[in-house]
């Protein structure tokens, strides 16, 4: 099977990238690491809430509450890794037959949207976790505040935006050497 632009692993990937571009990969791999962990985590707690429930009439305490928090945390650690192992879904119908330099250059214009897109999340959801801790919303079992569930998923929004913007100068760099 033929391996297509932009769909490589992540060690051939990292091995075209300069040193910045590693160290970005190395961060955003550990962030999604992470993230793979909380869900591993939110996987387990639920087990064990579920049959306690069922079994002994003893669920674990705010378990809902937990997941909701978590799972924000970590659906947002694994955007930025995608797109820079290019994991992300691309529809190649009608660029299929361009080429590469082409390709290139309407990737680097994808990610450049990208990197747009990470950094007006990573804005507003920081705006939102300010606006939350200042009127002290908690959450109703628990009662953990509401904010701080909010502002873990910045980081990830903001690695979202550091690595589109990176692969827009990646992928222009390659359409102006003519390859990928």
């Amino acid at each position: 099977m033929e391996e297509t632009v932009g769909q490589t692993s992540a060690e051939s990937v990292a091995g075209r990238f300069g040193p910045g571009g590693r160290v970005l990969l190395a961060t955003v791999r550990n962030l999604a690491i992470a993230g793979g962990l909380v869900f591993i985590a939110l996987v387990a707690m639920s087990i064990v809430s579920i049959v306690g429930r069922k079994l002994f009439s003893w669920p674990v305490p705010g378990d809902v509450e937990l997941l909701q928090m978590c799972a924000a945390f970590a659906s947002s650690a694994f955007f930025a890794y995608c797109h820079m192992i290019g994991g992300d879904v691309k529809v190649d119908f009608f660029t299929h037959n361009l080429s590469a330099q082409i390709v290139a250059r309407l990737d680097m214009f994808g990610s450049l949207l990208v990197g747009a897109f990470g950094t007006v999340l990573a804005w507003r959801t920081a705006a939102g976790a300010i606006a939350l801790k200042e009127v002290g919303e908690t959450s109703a079992v628990l009662g953990w505040p509401v904010w701080l569930a909010q502002a873990l998923m910045v980081p990830g929004f903001a690695l979202l935006a550091c690595a589109g913007f990176y692969m827009s100068f990646y992928w222009l760099r390659a359409s102006l050497r003519g390859r990928p």
